[in-house]
């Protein structure tokens, strides 16, 4: 009879660079009690690290089959499967290469495997030369993770740096700094939004936008029926009415190769032929409703005031 997957399959996937800590903090996970309790656990390591698994220490070494990947083109559907299969996995931990993607990983990842948790980690001393020279592969670890740990950080070292370039990527996590005791100090640093949220008319100036568009639409309910004003470029399409708009700036999030146009549904009180690249300050009130860009509901930029202007000195919206 052929074998089939389980339905769902929890992932658990630990990123960073080499010697950022991953093999460390995996190697006492599976040693805790808590974590191994024998359910059946395929660990998945993509590169190898300074430290080796020391298996036997596992808590139920017996549950768990570990499984090293050579290159990146082992990476298969196929092979994943392949390897549950022999396991009979219940969960799967991996140790992610750094210098490899996640969207490799997400494609090879076989029906019912379903992301439980992200962590990543990085080497305080390195973190900021990597950041400078390899951006993409940290932008990539960190904009979805849950948890970013700075190891081995100088306690006497600004936290600011490490702070500013995490929360240009991602203002969802949490930033954990460790030194070199292993002791924990959770990042507290305070990141306030460059406009103010609760004024009668929210003002974003050119070079918020970014800021803008991810706050939006991450924390909708704080903008519902609040007023905004932005200068904006506008896309239009032959498919909306003649008062729908979409409305937005091109962001950068981490090299010019990611820059995409992130614009909002927009509807004008009356139709004023508007054409795509043109320049607008709009002033309008954002609301949640249907809209055809959306294809259901979504945020809403209702046009109080609408006037056609020329281009900004900065185009570009970043988070820097």
């Amino acid at each position: 009879m052929k074998q089939k997957l389980p339905t769902e399959t929890p992932v658990y996937m630990f990123l960073g660079f080499l010697e950022s800590g991953k093999t460390k903090f995996i190697q006492e996970t599976l040693e805790d009690p808590r974590f191994a309790t024998g359910e059946k656990t395929l660990l998945l390591v993509t590169e190898e690290g300074e430290l080796d698994y020391e298996t036997v220490k596992f808590a139920k070494a017996e549950s768990v089959q570990l499984v090293v990947l050579e290159d990146k083109s082992e990476l298969t559907e196929e092979n994943l499967t392949k390897w549950q299969l022999e396991s009979g996995a219940e969960r799967v931990v991996v140790e992610y290469n750094g210098t490899w993607m996640l969207e490799d990983f997400f494609n090879a990842m076989p029906e019912g495997w379903m992301i439980n948790q992200m962590m990543t980690f990085f080497d305080s001393a390195t973190f900021l030369n990597y950041n400078a020279n390899m951006r993409q592969f940290t932008f990539d670890k960190i904009e979805n993770t849950q948890l970013v740990v700075f190891n081995r950080f100088d306690t006497t070292c600004d936290k600011t740096e490490f702070h500013k370039i995490v929360r240009a990527i991602s203002r969802r996590c949490d930033i954990v700094y460790e030194d070199v005791n292993g002791k924990a100090e959770f990042d507290d640093i305070e990141d306030p939004l460059p406009f103010d949220i609760e004024a009668d008319v929210i003002v974003i100036e050119d070079k918020d936008y970014a800021f803008f568009y991810r706050d939006l639409t991450e924390n909708l309910e704080a903008y519902i029926g609040k007023t905004v004003k932005f200068k904006g470029l506008v896309a239009t399409d032959s498919r909306m009415a003649p008062t729908e708009i979409v409305v937005g700036r091109h962001v950068m999030t981490c090299c010019e190769a990611d820059i995409q146009y992130c614009g909002l549904a927009c509807d004008l009180p009356e139709a004023m032929d508007l054409q795509t690249r043109d320049w607008i300050t709009l002033t309008a009130k954002v609301q949640f409703q249907k809209h055809r860009i959306y294809k259901g509901k979504g945020p809403v930029l209702v046009a109080e005031r609408v006037i056609i202007g020329e281009p900004p000195e900065e185009q570009l919206a970043t988070f820097y």
